[in-house]
């Protein structure tokens, strides 16, 4: 059960603030206020989301379900990462997210998820040790950035590509240690690559050395293998395996 302190939002102080703040140009004085709340939710996710096991982002969309292809294979990536001593994190919704989540308390790790408010009130899944939920989308997408040290994207519509796009364009322009990225879903991923080596390439808008930051493969262990070599000799890993690590205080 997740504690109820996890359940307090501080954008729950200006519920519809994005919303607002993209609405158009505002007085000075808006614009200030809006400033104060994006430094609450900031301020609420640095207290909640940093725990001490390196984490693992997984990308993904909300609306498979049990028993597609995309959701069976985040809920054994999730529990392996979880048995392998990773923390788990996600978008903190149903879908992808929800079995990634699955999959790390049923492997014995930390589960948690950045939710965010939407108009169809898209609720936490059931399968977080803790969460945050906000309103602003580029503020949780820092917070799954922030704290991880490596990401899988999966399956996914626009939310999830921006998500892994932003990953590539940190790394590229050097924002972004090189972390280890796998992308999992061959047959969904093949063709955005077959455009990004062919076209985008050809044109020279990116490197091909831009491509090679992830690993394609519909393995699970092969992902996890890219990541723990990506880690290796780093102070992000490897991490020691699931139950070793220290918790965090209770109540949070």
């Amino acid at each position: 059960m997740m504690p109820e302190t996890d359940k307090l939002s501080m954008s729950a102080l200006i519920k519809g603030a994005e919303t607002a703040f993209l609405s158009g140009r505002h007085r000075k004085q808006a614009d200030v206020e809006a400033a104060v709340g994006i430094f609450l939710e900031l301020l609420r996710g640095f207290e909640v989301l940093d725990v001490p096991e390196p984490c693992v982002t997984v990308f993904g969309s909300a609306r498979v379900r049990e028993g597609d292809p995309a959701y069976d294979q985040a809920r054994q990536l999730g529990r392996r990462l979880a048995e392998t001593g990773f923390t788990v994190m996600t978008g903190g919704g149903p879908g992808v997210m929800e079995a990634a989540n699955r999959g790390a308390k049923e492997g014995g790790g930390r589960s948690l998820g950045c939710n965010i408010r939407l108009p169809e009130e898209q609720e936490p899944n059931k399968y977080l040790d803790h969460f945050v939920e906000f309103d602003h989308f580029f503020v949780r997408k820092l917070m799954l950035i922030r704290y991880s040290c490596s990401f899988v994207v999966m399956p996914g519509g626009f939310g999830t590509m921006d998500e892994g796009f932003e990953v590539a364009t940190l790394i590229q322009s050097g924002k972004l240690k090189n972390f280890p990225v796998v992308t999992m879903g061959t047959s969904f991923w093949e063709p955005i690559r077959g455009f990004l080596r062919g076209e985008v390439t050809e044109r020279e808008l990116i490197g091909q050395h831009d491509l090679d930051v992830a690993k394609l493969t519909d393995d699970v262990e092969e992902a996890i293998g890219w990541i723990l070599a990506g880690l290796e000799g780093s102070e992000n890993g490897p991490p020691s395996p699931a139950g070793t690590s220290a918790g965090l205080p209770s109540g949070t």
